[in-house]
């Protein structure tokens, strides 16, 4: 199977996503022993999901990937794109709770706090299990049936896009907060 390159970076994208999702663990497991996070911790957390995994990388797959496979006879309805999509919309709805028992949190109420444990549990379960099947099932599907002309033109799409939606260097800017992120709540776990 060939590599290729916009495959490759919605696959280091699902990484840095999947770092995120831990530290989401973490702090679930400290609301939960009812201790407090920083509001500008969890200000850059939504931000990150909304930003980074919402705005850009669902952004990529919906706009440019799945129509590319759809177009080389994917099916949508019925099909790995269809999920894909209905389970971009559960994201998003439980980002949008998130934000609400978040909010409410920030207020010190309580039971919003329990109410944000619960909401990140099920996000962080829903993309563990999304990543999974788009890196075992789409993602290969997709390398086997666009050409390499399609990823040249996905991945300049991808690049455009990004610096479009979310402007130039926030990437990395996305990336030093993982990276200090995960150094707060992710004791013990080294980042790439």
């Amino acid at each position: 199977m060939k590599a290729m390159k916009a495959i490759d970076e919605l696959k280091n994208e699902h990484h840095g996503i999947e770092i995120m999702l831990r530290i989401l663990q973490a702090v679930a497991e400290r609301f939960g022993r009812g201790q407090e996070v920083d509001g500008k911790d969890l200000s850059n957390i939504l931000e990150f999901l909304s930003v980074f995994i919402d705005k850009c990388h669902h952004a990529k797959e919906e706009e440019f990937l799945f129509p590319a496979l759809e177009n080389v006879g994917v099916q949508r309805e019925g099909g790995p794109i269809g999920v894909m999509l209905l389970e971009h919309e559960q994201g998003r709805r439980l980002v949008a709770k998130l934000k609400d028992a978040l909010a409410d949190h920030e207020s010190g109420l309580v039971l919003r706090k329990e109410h944000a444990q619960t909401i990140i549990k099920e996000y962080v379960a829903l993309l563990n299990e999304h990543i999974g099947k788009e890196n075992t099932v789409l993602f290969p599907m997709a390398e086997a049936k666009l050409d390499p002309g399609k990823d040249k033109e996905l991945f300049e799409a991808f690049e455009h896009l990004e610096r479009e939606r979310i402007g130039e260097g926030k990437h990395s800017e996305f990336h030093a907060l993982l990276h200090r992120l995960q150094a707060t709540f992710v004791v013990g776990v080294g980042t790439k």
